[in-house]
């Protein structure tokens, strides 16, 4: 599986899984705590910070239409207008500079969600690195291809679609020009529950497309994302927050700094413990072998004398015979005189 490379941080199966912080619409219209986010998430090791693109003008119509209203009972935007709910979420376009400055200051890769050409070109100002295709967005095929032009990376939310409609994105994304291109695993609901996330995808997906593939978790805590890194994830985004009781559009399933630290480090151990297939000792565990079980006299033992399940035990440590062979000891006599607590070995038997 090909990988990629962003700023000198490689993304693939033989690094640590690249972790991304979502602020979406969590910086509440404040630029400052916007700037805050950024500094929680370098702080939290996050590698890359995430906004998105869009104005409600570019999102949706600003209309009185009840195809506009979101009319979903388990939806945290129940009720809601699409054109009003996007003025609350959207990030300031003259934010994006200063919220990117902060971000590679602080060591972390910037870049956006992109929602229609006119943000790609913006964004192609800013000299992005990197972009993202939302999970609704992943059947623009338009918007897919301006990105691709780009020839930057992108990556890609699943979301909805089948695997026709992935096959199309990824053909239209690789003859647009993309030559670096992970899709994320995402369930499109927010909240996300882990039994409706079917992490079992990561692994079909990327021997489907050969294509690395991660993981966007809109599930609450670090599990499923732990989870998805066995099953391959190279790429993990979560939305973040400094705090879920400051409120926000996204907030209710975003990430704390706590939680986020937990993420990052969870996950590169379960990177970590995936390995290869190994049997027997591995060099570490070498040392431990003498703790294994072996035979032993359990008794001063006379020369010529029989073995007997009295005289002798199977014990700890392993220096002596293995426990396989005592049922031959129990057949054989001493050659010589034993103390208790000797090991015993083919040299002490008749």
């Amino acid at each position: 599986m090909k990988e990629i490379t962003i700023n000198g941080r490689t993304i693939g199966s033989n690094s640590r899984p690249f972790i991304i912080a979502e602020m979406s619409g969590n910086h509440n219209q404040s630029l400052d705590r916007a700037l805050k986010i950024v500094e929680a998430a370098a702080q939290s090791g996050a590698h890359a910070l995430k906004i998105q693109t869009y104005t409600a003008d570019t999102m949706t119509l600003n209309v009185e239409n009840p195809d506009f209203k979101i009319n979903d009972e388990n939806s945290l935007w129940n009720g809601q207008n699409l054109y009003q709910l996007y003025q609350q979420a959207y990030t300031p376009w003259e934010w994006h500079k200063p919220i990117f400055d902060h971000a590679r200051q602080l060591g972390m890769i910037p870049f956006s969600t992109p929602f229609d050409e006119t943000a790609v070109d913006f964004l192609e100002k800013l000299d992005v690195q990197l972009y993202k295709i939302a999970s609704f967005e992943n059947t623009d095929l338009p918007l897919i291809r301006k990105v691709a032009s780009t020839g930057k990376p992108m990556i890609v939310s699943t979301g909805m679609a089948t695997v026709a409609e992935l096959d199309e994105l990824v053909r239209t994304a690789r003859e647009a020009g993309c030559e670096d291109l992970i899709l994320l695993k995402c369930t499109s609901t927010y909240p996300a529950t882990p039994e409706n996330t079917n992490i079992s995808t990561i692994p079909h997906m990327r021997e489907l497309f050969d294509i690395q593939v991660g993981l966007s978790d809109h599930t609450m805590g670090t599990g499923v994302a732990v989870a998805s890194v066995v099953l391959g994830a190279t790429v993990i985004e979560k939305h973040f927050t400094l705090s879920r009781a400051d409120g926000g559009v996204d907030s209710a399933f975003s990430m704390e700094p706590e939680e986020m630290k937990a993420l990052v480090v969870e996950t590169e151990r379960a990177w970590q413990a995936i390995g290869r297939v190994t049997y027997g000792p591995t060099d570490k565990e070498k040392a431990s072998l003498k703790f294994r079980r072996s035979i032993y006299a359990a008794k001063d033992i006379k020369a010529g004398e029989r073995f007997t399940k009295d005289n002798i035990k199977i014990v700890r440590p392993g220096y002596g015979l293995e426990p396989k062979y005592y049922d031959q000891v129990l057949n054989s006599t001493a050659k010589k005189d034993l103390n208790a607590g000797t090991p015993l070995t083919f040299e002490e038997l008749f």
